[in-house]
């Protein structure tokens, strides 16, 4: 019975992780900008193009299917096997490392895997160095780790739960998945490693109301910050657990920032300069004209 249930897993894993044909690149990213750019403890996100990818896509109502933390050369500072195994299978690509927990577990993988995709670099805001150190430590210490495939499953019921039942037929949830820490997926293995230094992924605020009463706020939506000596955000935070946790979140969070590193990291770009093709500026163009033309008729007309 075991032996069939690990068939069918396989089989299931197998079509899931099967690329699609009709994936949209949004440009083609600039490889030396995004190494020169991404700095460790940043969370990479992907637009990924394999089926499970358009399955997380479509529940979650987000771009993001997929995110990984990115250490750098870390496993080369690390010397010894670590050193050794990471030069042999990717050379001087174990230079630029991400960790990330797949079907097959938590590994770390060269940052270009991901480089023919559409990315966002998510950087923690004012990220104190030594919660950074425990950050890419405790992210190597994961490697190995399980998948923890029962969290996919729970979330993907809620999220069609959100769609179909109105929020007071919903049962809420603390947490979700195996209960075993060291199982976890892409979303859930980040939030465990930033909650543990207190950093806010999409925790839940809730703010003194007028009344005396309290009153919620979803911290991904809200930014009720008021400004006295410096940032100091106000209200009581509530950490979600984070096998709650999905990669739009980290999209979302007022606490990450998005880094460009292709037009416009460097400053260089200049809209001005863009070739566009002959016919479709003359197209835009008419469309533009008839456009403007048909308002000013009706303008006339009045």
């Amino acid at each position: 019975m075991f032996g069939m249930r690990r068939w069918l897993k396989d089989r299931l894993v197998d079509f899931l992780n099967h690329p699609v044909s009709n994936y949209e690149r949004r440009g083609e990213n600039d490889v030396e900008a995004l190494t020169r750019h991404v700095a460790k403890g940043d969370v990479l996100l992907v637009e990924g193009e394999q089926r499970i990818s358009h399955v997380i896509k479509l529940l979650t109502h987000s771009t993001w299917s997929h995110s990984a933390v990115y250490i750098g050369d870390e496993l080369l500072q690390r010397g010894g096997e670590l050193r050794d195994r990471a030069l042999e299978a990717w050379g001087d690509g174990a230079e630029h490392i991400i960790v990330e927990a797949l079907m097959d577990g938590v590994v770390a993988q060269p940052l270009t895997k991901y480089a023919h995709l559409n990315v966002r670099i998510c950087r923690p805001h004012k990220l104190r160095p030594e919660h950074l150190k425990t950050i890419i430590e405790d992210t190597v210490a994961a490697i190995g780790w399980r998948y923890d495939l029962r969290n996919v499953v729970d979330l993907a019921k809620y999220f069609v739960s959100v769609s179909v039942f109105p929020s007071r037929l919903r049962r809420e949830r603390e947490r979700m998945g195996s209960e075993v820490q060291t199982e976890v997926i892409c979303s859930s293995l980040i939030g465990q490693i930033y909650q543990r230094v207190g950093f806010p992924v999409a925790p839940t605020v809730t703010f003194p109301a007028t009344s005396g009463g309290v009153e919620p706020a979803h911290a991904g939506l809200m930014r009720r910050f008021f400004v006295r000596r410096g940032f100091e955000p106000q209200g009581i935070f509530h950490r979600r657990h984070p096998t709650l946790l999905t990669p739009r979140d980290f999209d979302l969070s007022p606490y990450f920032e998005a880094v460009k590193f292709n037009a416009v990291a460097d400053g260089a770009f200049d809209y001005e300069q863009i070739h566009w093709a002959h016919e479709e500026s003359a197209a835009a163009y008419r469309i533009a004209e008839i456009a403007i033309g048909g308002e000013s008729d009706d303008s006339e007309s009045h």
